[in-house]
């Protein structure tokens, strides 16, 4: 199948000013010779690699569109294949007549990210560079861009094989030494063996805890702002998007629906959410709203329980916040320029003393304290310089979690002073698991999950 040549559309379907045909692999030069003519006389085949040209698109004698060809000759390219691209005019008849014709003299439509399938099984790229490319192509922030540029340019591939060449080494001294087991010579060094062991457990342990972070920063977290009626949930959301999105009187229950508003903290996409007030009710549209709250809340990654510093916390208030207790909660007490009626130590039965915030949502206290507790909720306490870290999606770290495990078997074999063989058993399974992120040791149906995932013409 990677002998037949594809092409496809490389940008968006539509009216545009300009639109890219890609045409890729062995045939892609003399397929697009025969239904390209240049005004200089010049075949395609004569330029030079990354040179571009000028002429006009023939179906037999009739000019098509007027277009520029370029040219990038194997193995300089992106697929490691000759390819050849079409820029012609946006519009989508003569996108689709020039795919006509590219097919009818020999190419086949590509499937989904069948050009990225194809630099990763031409070796131009490793597979954690090809999903870094559907990253790129998905980016929804700065942050998440730079996330994907950094693992493109192999920073992920390069920290795995260093990792391998550890694993390796390992392997390769303790097979060496079991050679001489039976004339008695000690010869392996264990301390420094074990000692090289932890790293490589070290190494898996931190990739791991990026992987969260990462997750955060390319998709970004949503917070649910939940609470019973008129305890200033919906002053709260206006305040903190700096607009006014939610109605805020003094009748209760006056939202009954779900409002959402996007913002961005520290370049993150922050999904926040104003519900309706949770309450036993008897009025079927107020019903509704609490039980959409209620699906909120399970959605949230975050979620903000606001109560009334002027009442004494009830059990309504304590049902909101055992609902809220597997997420990461911050209970927000507003209010406060009022008098005090609520007991904080009977919150700090559920919650801990840190994620209780003191604000007022009508005076603007507070605001800055649980912004800066969201995000210490959000990707840590500790600066995170994104240049500077490697960042793993969840298909990575499910190979990284089991060689962790694999390795954490071989730590126990050499604990417990078993026979050579078996803590090499556990240390190949995890030099193998590592070989799936960056493409060896990966079956098929890993790989077409992978670049199905690619829109057509990447």
């Amino acid at each position: 199948m990677n002998d037949d040549t594809i092409a496809a559309l490389a940008t968006r379907a539509g009216e545009a000013a300009v639109n890219i045909i890609k045409i890729s692999g062995k045939e892609s030069i003399n397929i697009a010779e025969k239904i390209f003519k240049s005004k200089s006389n010049k075949k395609i085949c004569d330029l030079r690699t990354y040179k571009i040209i000028y002429g006009n698109i023939f179906d037999k004698n009739k000019i098509i569109d007027e277009v520029l060809v370029s040219v990038m000759k194997a193995p300089k390219s992106y697929t490691r294949e000759d390819i050849v691209e079409i820029n012609c005019h946006g519009g989508m008849v003569a996108v689709n007549k020039i795919l006509e014709l590219i097919i009818e003299n020999g190419a086949r439509l590509a499937e989904p990210g069948e050009f990225t399938k194809r630099a990763f099984l031409n070796g131009r790229i490793d597979l954690s560079q090809a999903e870094a490319v559907i990253d790129i192509i998905n980016a929804k922030t700065i942050n998440s861009l730079k996330i994907a540029a950094n693992n493109l340019s192999g920073s992920l591939k390069n920290e795995i094989k260093n990792i391998r060449k550890k694993l390796l080494d390992i392997i390769v001294e303790i097979e060496a030494s079991i050679d001489f087991i039976e004339e008695d010579l000690e010869i392996i060094p264990y301390k420094k063996m074990r000692k090289d062991i932890n790293e490589v457990h070290e190494n898996l342990i931190e990739l791991i805890k990026s992987e969260e972070k990462g997750e955060i920063i390319k998709n970004g977290i949503k917070i649910t702002i939940a609470g019973k009626p008129n305890v200033g949930k919906s002053s709260l959301l206006n305040l903190i998007v700096k607009k006014e999105k939610s109605i805020v009187t003094h009748i209760p229950g006056t939202t009954r629906d779900a409002i959402d508003e996007i913002i961005y903290m520290d370049g993150i996409p922050v999904t926040i959410t104003d519900t309706a007030g949770i309450r036993k009710s008897k009025n079927y549209i107020e019903k509704i709203g609490v039980k959409k709250s209620i699906s909120e809340i399970e959605k949230a990654d975050i979620i903000i329980v606001i109560l009334d510093n002027s009442k004494e916390i009830s059990d309504e208030d304590i049902e909101i916040i055992k609902k809220s207790k597997e997420k990461k909660v911050v209970i927000c007490i507003n209010k406060i320029d009022k008098r005090s009626k609520i007991k904080k130590e009977k919150i700090e039965e559920y919650i801990k003393k840190e994620n209780i915030i003191e604000i007022s949502a009508t005076k603007r206290i507070g605001i800055e304290k649980l912004e800066k507790k969201i995000k210490d909720l959000t990707i840590g306490k500790e600066k995170f310089e994104i240049e500077e870290k490697i960042i793993i999606n969840k298909r990575q770290k499910i190979s990284i979690e089991k060689a962790k495990i694999e390795i954490e078997n071989a730590q126990k074999a050499f604990d417990l002073k078993l026979s050579e063989e078996f803590p090499v058993i556990e240390l190949r399974a995890a030099y193998n698991t590592l070989g799936e992120i960056i493409g060896e040791n990966t079956g098929e149906d890993i790989l077409n999950g992978i670049f199905r995932k690619f829109c057509i013409g990447k």
